[in-house]
């Protein structure tokens, strides 16, 4: 498997900007969607107990980058560096904005994933760049001096970040806001369509992500798919296993439980396809690999997660209407 992974650092993978920019409309788009169940004053009770709000940080942006390198440690006689980097770089990376989308089916608090999207994603540009040169260091310094290479320091420009946020989360959140406000009855009737049509979205997302690299995804994709779906596991159970152990209500549980499972890798691919940042000459084939893999797997792991939760949910309802009855 090692003799594997090494034969993808020379391989290049291309992501059109096309594809990029339909992959962030879908995800305004979705984003809309979620807003369109949401009131205002439903962020005052997230912040009025910011419990939550702290642990989801926390599992976020220092206790995924930390236990990702612990795995990284465990797997290091099967892994290759740039995979390793890789790995770290994912963890790096702020939440994903479909996670709203996956709070929202789950049944769990998505004013809380909301605000902690806004929250890790804001602080990308700090957080990203130091989590990746810790760990990166780290894991150069005292395991595979070879990945020096993609150590490279990470420049997350502030205002790009910004307008990020305020075209796929402000803008989408206002106009649902104000649908749900004014415009109530037909909040409500597009409630459902939006749900189905988000779900095609994501396979939309799917077909365009692999779209310009199938046949290197199929050729080498049972590399790296089990290093992902471990990878992805462990974020899924730190979110959970903290949730658990603070004790906090169950939809809050299950939104951090999505936030840290589900990680922004379209950052982490803009950043390694930026020549000001990773060397074109550099052979980080494993890095584009595992990155570009995540953002496809946590899209599937999220919807299976978030339909466990969901089924859960309607058990227990089933079950207190026996009890009623």
């Amino acid at each position: 498997m090692y003799k594997q992974l090494l034969n993808l650092d020379p391989v290049k993978i291309n992501f059109s900007k096309a594809g990029m920019d339909a992959i962030n409309f879908v995800l305004a788009f979705v984003m809309y969607g979620v807003a369109l169940g949401i009131k205002p004053s439903m962020f005052k009770e997230v912040f009025k107990k910011p419990k939550s709000v702290i642990l989801g940080a926390i599992c976020q942006m220092v206790l995924l980058p930390a236990l990702t390198f612990l795995l990284v440690i465990i797997l290091n006689d099967r892994i290759t560096p740039m995979v390793a980097m890789g790995m770290i770089l994912v963890a790096a990376c702020p939440g994903g904005n479909i996670s709203n989308f996956m709070s929202q089916l789950s049944k769990a608090n998505a004013e809380l994933s909301i605000s902690l999207t806004a929250i890790s994603t804001s602080l990308a540009p700090l957080t990203t760049p130091a989590n990746f040169a810790l760990w990166g260091g780290l894991y150069v310094k005292y395991l595979n001096k070879q990945a020096a290479g993609a150590l490279q320091p990470l420049e997350i420009p502030i205002s790009d970040v910004m307008i990020t946020v305020f075209i796929l989360l402000g803008i989408p959140l206002i106009l649902g806001l104000l649908t749900n406000k004014f415009l109530p009855k037909i909040s409500q009737k597009l409630k459902k369509p939006m749900q189905i049509f988000s779900i095609l979205f994501f396979l939309l997302m799917v077909v365009l992500a692999f779209g310009n690299n199938l046949q290197l995804f199929l050729q080498y994709i049972w590399y790296i798919f089990f290093i992902v779906l471990i990878h992805n596991a462990l974020a899924l159970s730190i979110g959970y296993g903290v949730g658990t152990a603070f004790k906090i209500p169950r939809e809050d549980r299950r939104t951090i439980t999505i936030e840290t499972g589900i990680q922004n890798s379209g950052l982490g691919l803009v950043l390694l396809f930026n020549p000001k940042i990773f060397p074109p000459d550099l052979m980080n084939g494993g890095m584009l690999f595992i990155t570009a893999w995540w953002g496809i797997w946590h899209i599937i792991s999220g919807l299976a997660v978030s339909a466990m939760f969901n089924y859960s949910t309607k058990r227990r309802l089933a079950r207190a209407q026996k009890v009623n009855v």
